[in-house]
């Protein structure tokens, strides 16, 4: 089982609503994605690739860590496809899928329209893409997370790859937002203690090594309360909304119609 870091959510580890938020996300492509061949970007140890296989739908789970697949492919059932590859380099044939999820994924590249673009690579000209991202103004701090994005800015970034780009919000119950919220005063408090910003000084490999050893243990400090289902936070606690607020916690992005790619960048 690859180890708490802050990269990915680790069940028993990651706080309820963090969890939850990432299944909801599942439920909503899960829901949309049709049947055929589908794609998992950044699948991790496969929870989100065993939610969307069904009958009539494989599932293909790609992730660029040899661990976190490993844990996968003793996890998802006999049938699902597993790959080690960059997801801004997808050694995939074009337009070979129906349908293609990134989960989580496109904040942690810094060029993250090479992403986008590969998205739009494989996809079939009838298929559909799906993103979840954290939305910017309500993302807790994690460096690994290197590019955020506001609703109209997700938007223009899968307008240059898809001729139809449309972007919607994953909102929080009021239980699950005050949980949010409690988490992000928590982190507040712990960053004041750095008084002098020394982490924005530090080169980045140092601040990702530093980060990864103090979450685990912010999270033990933290209310026990919030984590192994005890909160009663799930995925039920999280809707799709067209009305996108700087407090609504995740944006989901849909791309349909692959724009021809561009010089560079051959389909």
């Amino acid at each position: 089982m690859p180890r708490l870091t802050g990269e990915r959510p680790i069940v028993g580890c990651t706080p309820d609503s963090i969890l939850a938020i990432h299944e909801a996300g599942y439920r909503e492509v899960d829901e949309r994605a049709g049947c055929g061949l589908v794609a998992d970007l950044g699948c991790g140890v496969g929870g989100g690739a065993a939610r969307l296989s069904r009958p009539g739908r494989r599932v293909v789970g790609i992730d660029y860590a040899p661990a976190a697949l490993a844990e996968a492919r003793r996890r998802l059932p006999a049938g699902t496809g597993l790959a080690c590859m960059d997801a801004a380099r997808l050694g995939l044939r074009a337009g070979a899928f129906d349908a293609v999820c990134s989960s989580h994924l496109i904040e942690h590249f810094e060029e993250p329209d090479l992403h986008v673009a590969e998205v739009a690579r494989v996809l079939a000209p009838g298929g559909t893409a799906f993103f979840l991202t954290p939305n910017a103004p309500a993302d807790f701090e994690n460096p690994f997370h290197v590019h955020l994005f506001e609703p109209d800015q997700l938007e223009a970034a899968l307008g240059r790859h898809f001729a139809e780009a449309s972007v919607t919000g994953l909102e929080a119950s009021e239980r699950a937002r005050r949980d949010l919220e409690a988490r992000r005063a928590r982190a507040r408090r712990m960053l004041a203690l750095d008084v002098l910003r020394i982490r924005r000084h530090l080169p980045r490999s140092w601040y990702v090594a530093a980060y990864s050893v103090l979450l685990p243990l912010a999270y033990r400090l933290a209310a026990r309360s919030g984590t192994g289902g005890a909160s009663g936070i799930t995925a039920s606690d999280f809707f799709v909304t067209d009305e996108i607020a700087p407090t609504t916690p995740v944006l989901l992005g849909i791309g349909r119609r692959p724009r021809p790619a561009g010089p560079g960048l051959g389909r």
